[in-house]
């Protein structure tokens, strides 16, 4: 397998090879050495970037936060003005991508956190890369009139990983929604939180 990115840098080579490695391999498959020979570098080009195991899962988590906001499209989403049906669009969308084209990603994603459970020190990094979107989503949900935004933010995220893990890795991984029946659930969802 090798892993060429438009990218021009080695870093996002090697992270993008990381990401793939964890999708196909798991935890386990993901060494310094497979990331040498899947990205076709000369040996030790992944140690000479990422001497430690956590300096290489880092680089992937930081890797994985710029390309989920890409998936995720933190730029397209919605004025709180647009209504909660233009929030479920969105949202949507996202979800639907990383079901479908972004799909080892999501499973990389998941591979990572469950890593994280057991690192406090990737736990926090891991975190802290994934603050983005959960914030932006708590000011939209604000901004919608949320008489909670914590929880309804809580809530939100909770349906959508747990659609994603159940369609990637859990036991609805035959089954991909459409994006009509993502958008479906949300609007219940975000109609129950916030009306509308």
């Amino acid at each position: 397998m090798s892993v060429r990115t438009a990218g021009p840098s080695r870093s996002d080579l090697v992270a993008d090879t990381a990401l793939a490695l964890l999708a196909e391999r798991g935890m386990r498959g993901l060494t310094h050495r497979a990331v040498d020979e899947a990205a076709a570098l000369p040996q030790g080009s992944t140690s000479n970037l990422a001497r430690t195991r956590q300096a290489l899962l880092e680089l992937a988590v930081r890797r994985l936060a710029d390309r989920e906001a890409r998936v995720l499209a933190l730029h397209e989403m919605p004025d709180p003005a647009a209504g909660t049906g233009s929030l479920a669009d969105a949202l949507a969308l996202a979800a639907h991508r990383a079901l479908t084209n972004n799909r080892a990603l999501t499973l990389a994603r998941y591979e990572l956190a469950l890593e994280a459970t057991r690192r406090p020190e990737l736990r926090a990094f891991f975190d802290a890369t994934g603050a983005r979107f959960r914030d932006q989503l708590t000011t939209l949900v604000t901004g919608m009139g949320s008489t909670d935004p914590a929880r309804h933010t809580l809530s939100l995220i909770a349906w959508a990983d747990g659609l994603m893990f159940s369609c990637v890795a859990g036991s609805f991984g035959a089954d991909t929604p459409s994006l009509e029946e993502v958008r479906a659930g949300l609007r219940e969802l975000l109609a129950g939180m916030l009306g509308g």
